[in-house]
């Protein structure tokens, strides 16, 4: 059995179109460049009225057109934000940029 640690689905663009077309639903998401580079890992718990789909109209209202995204649906959506964060931080040495500016406190991961 494989255990996939990456969030690995194909990017979508940022738009507030296809932000309407997300689930409420509980879960994570990563935002990236234009090219790929992801400048945030984000979640949406609790707290985000329609889940999924008003934390990435939200991302697309303040960060404007030629950013991607993707999303996992997940119920254990902070530990699994966590996770994210920690194999980012494994794999590129360093947090997203976004997330670099007030980092949570994460522990260390070493996938292989």
């Amino acid at each position: 059995m494989s255990i996939r640690l990456r969030l690995d689905k194909p990017w979508k663009p940022l738009t507030d179109e296809e932000a309407a077309r997300l689930p409420g639903q509980l879960g994570v998401y990563q935002v990236a460049d234009a090219s790929g580079t992801v400048l945030y890992i984000g979640h949406a718990g609790g707290r985000s009225p329609f889940g999924l789909r008003s934390e990435l109209q939200r991302e697309f209202r303040e960060r404007g057109s030629g950013c991607l995204f993707r999303t996992e649906v997940n119920m254990q959506y902070r530990s699994r934000w966590f996770e994210l964060l920690m194999v980012h931080k494994a794999d590129h040495g360093s947090l997203p940029a976004d997330n670099a500016k007030n980092p949570p406190p994460i522990g260390r991961l070493s996938p292989s």
